[in-house]
């Protein structure tokens, strides 16, 4: 897609709006549905990279759950998220995209919803051409070096060849730090920074984890789909859980439910280089067998053990733990064999065995960083935010929203589904101010 042609100078608009992700594509699109003149700055040679690239090209834009359900997904961002999931749910996403020919379907499964195309360049194309019918002025390759107060109570946003865009409102979504290559660098924090907010350490999320046990890497390539993940700090506290699929790969852990729990490892990582120390001490607890109670194991045990024929562990456990997978819990629990007959088990080492069955533990010590991120963790403080408008406090006529803010989801669409209700909400204010 070639970029907008215009002749050089200054750019005067009612809204600018920077960044031509799934946040600014659909802002940009609300505004000018609501009448103002729009201008919408990329500083790339495409619009919605992230959107093309996103749920493995097929676009997961957002979830099956209701409005109060996605948004409790978010933790702390659950409150802020209110009036803008009550003003764009889920389904109405879904009934956006219907109405601009890009039906969906569900994946029950992982409460996901994707274009029923499976592409997600239908998606991208969709919201781009939306925007251009509207009237939105989309300019590519016109990468942001800043935004300030302007004159007469606008503002001014600082063009990197040169030029300035002069507008009463700007919304800013230039997206986070994950996927640099996208062109998401996290150049908007030090643009809120300049202008006295606040902004949360952004680290990166959704992302696979890093194990430094050469155990862990010899499981590579077994996938569990019914599995319990929680995340445990050095003293044994629960930093969060998640009952979603998980991958052993040969750097650690992937999957949604590792993934969806890297946050504190991420955080945890960039204090220790921040401070020069070594990264604290995480373990991922993988319950193996998580419609199975300890008890009940232990039941299931002792049973097999008065058994005729001497059972091995294999085959009385209930499901299918791949072989590997037994003989390292196996292992952490201290057995000599990798899959025990239940009658050599005593008292004992059928608790070690139960324990190690309901919380392999897997020692992580990272994450592989921005560049397999989906999201970013992190960014503008969300008290900086007016959540009913998505308008900055102190700055009248500037607008935060998507990747920018101090917002996270799982994964399953979510983040998706807030870039586009943030976005509704900010569109929706800047067409009204004048």
């Amino acid at each position: 897609m070639a970029p907008t042609a215009r002749p050089p100078g200054d750019v005067v608009t009612e809204v600018c709006v920077v960044g031509a992700g799934a946040a600014g594509l659909w802002a940009a699109a609300t505004a000018a549905r609501g009448g103002a003149a729009v201008v919408l700055l990329e500083k790339t040679r495409r619009p919605g990279t992230k959107v093309l690239a996103s749920g493995g090209t097929r676009c997961n834009l957002t979830t099956t759950l209701d409005a109060r359900a996605a948004a409790r997904l978010f933790g702390p961002g659950e409150r802020f998220l209110g009036p803008a999931f009550a003003a764009l749910p889920p389904h109405r996403v879904r009934e956006r995209f219907a109405a601009l020919g890009v039906p969906t379907v569900e994946e029950p499964a992982l409460e996901k919803v994707f274009p029923a195309s499976q592409r997600a360049r239908d998606v991208r194309d969709a919201l781009v051409g939306e925007a251009r019918r509207l009237g939105v002025e989309v300019l590519l390759e016109r990468p942001v070096a800043g935004i300030e107060p302007g004159p007469s109570g606008g503002w001014t946003v600082r063009l990197a060849d040169g030029p300035q865009v002069l507008c009463r409102a700007v919304l800013a979504c230039p997206g986070g730090q994950s996927h640099p290559r996208s062109g998401t660098t996290g150049d908007g924090y030090r643009w809120m920074r300049e202008l006295g907010l606040a902004v949360v350490e952004p680290v990166p999320a959704l992302v696979p984890l890093r194990s430094p046990a050469p155990w862990v890497r010899e499981l590579t390539g077994i996938s569990l789909q019914r599995v319990e993940a929680r995340l445990l700090d050095a003293a044994g506290r629960v930093l969060g859980r998640r009952a979603r699929p998980v991958v052993f790969t040969h750097h650690g852990l992937s999957g949604p439910g590792a993934m969806d729990l890297s946050e504190p490892v991420a955080r945890a990582e960039a204090a220790s280089r921040r401070e020069g120390t070594p990264v604290q001490p995480l373990d991922l607890a993988l319950d193996l067998l998580p419609d199975l109670h300890a008890d009940a194991l232990q039941a299931l045990l002792i049973e097999a053990a008065e058994r005729r024929g001497a059972p091995t562990l294999a085959s009385v456990l209930p499901g299918e733990i791949p072989r590997r997978l037994l003989a390292a819990a196996a292992s952490q629990a201290g057995l000599p064999e990798s899959n025990p007959r239940a009658q050599r088990l005593d008292r004992a080492a059928r608790g070690r065995l139960v324990e190690a069955l309901k919380g392999l533990r897997v020692p992580v010590d990272g994450t592989l960083g921005w560049g397999e991120a989906e999201v970013t963790a992190g960014g503008l403080a969300l008290e900086e935010v007016d959540r009913r408008t998505m308008g900055v406090r102190r700055h009248p006529g500037l607008y935060a929203l998507g990747e920018l803010l101090d917002l996270s989801g799982p994964i399953g669409g979510l983040n998706f589904q807030a870039a586009f209700a943030t976005a509704e909400l900010a569109g929706l204010a800047a067409a009204r101010r004048g």
